[in-house]
């Protein structure tokens, strides 16, 4: 908002000449009604991206009617494929009951079948689950909802302190012409990986609380892979 004029400017709208429509809405608190609205308006509009965000990820509990009966099982059911994103902030930080888990366990459960990343694997599935760590992989998750031939819906767990966290940073260089969303991301701070003798695999805020913890310490016979 300008303070002066009160105008309301949105940066994502003045992109450049081809810069589409942009808009955020502030919803009422039924998480059933709302993202009930969201998936009807993705349903009619595939070629929008339509992203609902939790206020905390375990409110996805009061919505949990319309992502079992309609956003995990609509394509199979009767046909029709849906593009929607649900952001689910999470990460155990101590804000206390229902403002801690996103219950991915939950969403993964629902999908019905298993990701073996061959070719067009991605679209034989009834949806994704992202627990991403880098803003370009956020970045490309959100790009190829639109640019792929086909829609799914996206769930993506968001850990709130991973918003401002130093080491969560990408360049613009991965995100430029060529690149693509990474599944799997190894550990940059490994130089011998001879000298490995660990390996863990994680994903999403654990992998920074790990790294942290690993470095406090000194285990350079670590390596952390990010999936």
């Amino acid at each position: 908002f300008d303070q002066n004029s009160g105008h309301v400017y949105y940066p994502f709208k003045n992109l450049g000449d081809r810069a589409g429509s942009f808009s955020v809405v502030n919803s009422l608190l039924s998480e059933f009604a709302v993202l009930g609205f969201e998936y009807g308006y993705g349903i009619t509009n595939p070629n929008c991206l339509v992203v609902w965000e939790a206020q905390f990820g375990d409110f996805t509990n009061g919505a949990q009617i319309i992502i079992d009966q309609f956003i995990s099982s609509g394509e199979a059911k009767w046909l029709r494929q849906s593009g929607l994103v649900m952001l689910c902030p999470h990460g155990f930080d101590g804000a206390g009951p229902e403002h801690s888990s996103g219950r991915i366990e939950r969403f993964l459960q629902l999908v019905n079948a298993d990701y073996d990343g061959s070719r067009g694997a991605d679209a034989n599935v009834s949806m994704h689950i992202g627990h991403l760590t880098t803003p370009a992989n956020y970045f490309h998750a959100l790009r190829r909802q639109c640019l792929r031939p086909f829609r799914k819906p996206l769930v993506l767990m968001s850990p709130k302190t991973v918003l401002r966290l130093p080491e969560a940073t990408s360049s613009l260089a991965e995100m430029a012409p060529g690149t693509s969303f990474q599944p799997v991301i190894d550990d940059p701070s490994v130089t011998r990986p001879l000298d490995v003798d660990t390996l863990v695999l994680c994903s999403g805020k654990v992998y920074y609380d790990m790294k942290k913890e690993a470095d406090a310490r000194g285990r350079a016979s670590f390596a952390f892979v990010r999936i």
